[in-house]
């Protein structure tokens, strides 16, 4: 092999060494959250199960519109003390 063909060998292959790197680094990365970041989750997961309790509640029938308003504020409630 001549030495500028050895030369751009060895430049492509360092490059594709430091890509691989690069990407295999990035999960990490981006997978990283700020506290206020997960605190925003957990109240969005809150409200979902509050509003999923809610909608089960007026399925079912069996409570008034006072008692599904009760059990959709206590879901939020227990939500608020995790």
């Amino acid at each position: 092999m001549r030495k500028s063909a050895r030369n751009s060998f060895m430049g492509a292959l360092a490059l594709f060494a430091g890509f691989t790197f690069a990407i295999s680094t990035y999960p990490q990365i981006a997978l990283a959250q700020t506290q206020g970041m997960q605190r925003r989750d957990e109240r969005r997961d809150t409200r979902q199960t509050a509003r999923d309790t809610k909608h089960a509640c007026n399925a079912s029938g069996q409570a008034s519109r006072s008692g599904c308003r009760q059990a959709k504020h206590h879901a939020k409630q227990v939500g608020r003390q995790d």
